[in-house]
């Protein structure tokens, strides 16, 4: 394991596991290196030296250190699997689009509808499920006749909206309107190598 990439992540959070399942539907040797986020372990030294964000995930390439899980998915792709990230101008902006959306309107939606129900987080429910209904509307009208986000086999963008879209009913956040949806949801489980999130017993303290 000399040479595998460290990833620094929770077991409970989407961000880390989007890294951990692209490693290893890639094929990229990795450890996983718990970070203990109830016991504040992301805010404090060492890990502090690693990402001063106070983030998780963080992976160590040898010298190299990325945090973000996006940014993760970008260097991951581009240096171990490029497959999973299009060289193509057009179809690398598309898959760009929605590592945002991702970022965005799933961080404050179905992810934020999560943190909620399950750590009790101080956030407003009802804008979650608006937030939710967005972006999962967007969702499901997009893949209306397609497999993939974008074009015809899996991509980071499908990894980057996995974890939190998967999870959303434990935020109340219901899929059953969207079809679509959880078809690629499906299909991503279905592919070799698949690693899904633990999942999280409702009221789990902060």
């Amino acid at each position: 394991m000399s040479n595998a990439i460290r990833i620094h992540r929770h077991p409970l959070s989407g961000h880390s596991h989007r890294v951990q399942l692209l490693a290893n539907l890639a094929g990229i040797s990795h450890e996983l290196v718990h970070v203990d986020l109830m016991q504040g372990a992301h805010k404090k030294e060492p890990f502090t030296r690693l990402n001063p964000f106070g983030q998780v995930p963080v992976i160590e390439d040898g010298d190299i250190v990325v945090s973000d899980s996006n940014a993760i998915l970008v260097y991951l792709a581009r240096k171990y699997a490029p497959s999973w990230l299009p060289q193509n101008a057009v179809a690398e902006a598309e898959v760009q689009k929605f590592l945002s959306i991702a970022a965005g309107e799933i961080a404050y939606g179905p992810a934020a509808a999560r943190l909620i129900t399950v750590f009790g987080a101080s956030l407003d429910p009802e804008f979650c499920a608006t937030v939710s209904a967005t972006v999962l509307g967007k969702l499901e009208a997009h893949l209306d006749g397609r497999e993939w986000l974008v074009g015809s086999t899996p991509t980071i963008a499908d990894i980057a909206i996995y974890s939190y879209t998967a999870h959303a009913p434990e935020g109340n956040i219901s899929l059953d309107a969207y079809p679509n949806v959880r078809a690629l949801l499906a299909r991503i489980e279905a592919l070799s190598g698949f690693v899904p999130m633990a999942a999280t017993p409702i009221g789990l303290a902060a």
